[in-house]
């Protein structure tokens, strides 16, 4: 049995999200200890183990130390990855009100299911737009369509948004199986600048909180030289929340970020923190941002053939991500670059 250590490099959920998705995809089964080991909350969070369990679900896995809090966990697959409707609900794994991130879930059974011989229907519940994860906005709009140059077909659509921290949000996700390898990648260009736009959101706060975002996020950009389309958004939803999401479409792959309102942080800050990532990202002219290329790593070891992307910043992220590939896949994948600068991932 493979064994890992769940504190190696960024030592959070990742660690523990690609070694579920990866034991699916090769039947391996495995032990994972020190689960989060150094967070302030170590070990199996409502998130963590709604991915555990939904992992378990589509491969029909045997479990120990699927539990809150715990810190050990043995997976051993019961079988290929079962294309099928799935229901999986952060929440009702916290047994209460969770705005752990429906996004992160979807992380682990995404390709299992995207490489399936079948068509799988997801309903996800619980938080879409939280901190410290990938937004549904920007798996919708950046993720999806460069991994679906590869071959992975999903559609998401997000039915009821979800902040941090009570949850609440639910979303659909349809995905075609391919009963095949993925097509290689290679990302060393990002083309021309297309189109810049974005969403100020909240879910049961004022009207003139969206507003305010929208329009100081314009302002910036537009001293910046771009016109950007910023749309203001109030949404009901199971608790107050605020963020702004922007994005930068380029000929050949997009770009996103967030940034997420707080109390005492006002409207127009938000707004300006977001911004300044973007403007980040489009200066250093990479084609992929760092959340982006961090997500490619796992999609890029299951492809046949040389995939290579480059990006503005590697980070610690990137790097742990790696190395869980490379416990389960006999693949040469290698980062050069800094820790904090640009770098280029390839996989041979």
């Amino acid at each position: 049995m493979l064994v890992i250590d769940g504190s190696y490099g960024e030592g959070g959920g990742q660690v523990l999200r690609t070694a579920l998705a990866l034991a699916v995809l090769t039947g391996r089964e495995f032990r994972i200890e020190r689960i989060r080991a150094g967070r302030k909350e170590p070990g199996l969070r409502p998130q963590h183990l709604a991915a555990v369990r939904a992992a378990a679900a589509v491969c029909g896995a045997r479990l120990e130390g699927d539990e809150l809090g715990s810190q050990a966990l043995t997976f051993v697959p019961g079988g290929p990855p079962r294309p099928g409707t799935y229901t999986f609900d952060v929440a009702e794994v916290a047994r209460s009100g969770s705005a752990g991130s429906v996004g992160l879930v979807l992380q682990t059974v995404l390709l299992p299911l995207a490489l399936a011989a079948g068509d799988s229907c997801l309903t996800l519940r619980g938080g879409t737009h939280v901190p410290w994860a990938p937004p549904v906005s920007y798996l919708e709009h950046v993720f999806l369509p460069t991994v679906a140059r590869m071959g992975v077909h999903a559609q998401i659509e997000l039915v009821h948004w979800g902040f941090y921290p009570a949850g609440g949000g639910k979303v659909q996700v349809q995905i075609t199986g391919r009963g095949g390898p993925l097509r290689p990648l290679i990302l060393s260009e990002r083309g021309a600048l297309q189109r810049v736009w974005g969403t100020a959101a909240v879910t049961n706060l004022p009207a003139h909180i969206p507003q305010r975002m929208a329009a100081r996020a314009h302002n910036v950009l537009a001293e910046a030289g771009f016109c950007a389309q910023v749309e203001p958004r109030r949404l009901s939803g199971a608790g107050p929340g605020a963020g702004i999401f922007l994005f930068a479409e380029y000929g050949d792959v997009a770009a996103g970020c967030a940034a997420y309102g707080e109390k005492g942080l006002p409207a127009e800050r938000v707004a300006e923190v977001a911004c300044e990532e973007l403007l980040t990202h489009h200066r250093s002219n990479a084609p992929a941002d760092p959340y982006l290329a961090d997500q490619l790593v796992l999609p890029m070891a299951l492809a046949e053939g040389r995939s290579q992307v480059s990006t503005w910043q590697v980070s610690q992220h990137l790097l742990t991500h790696t190395w869980v590939v490379q416990q389960f896949l006999a693949r040469d994948v290698q980062v050069e670059g800094e820790l904090g600068g640009p770098g280029t991932l390839s996989v041979a």
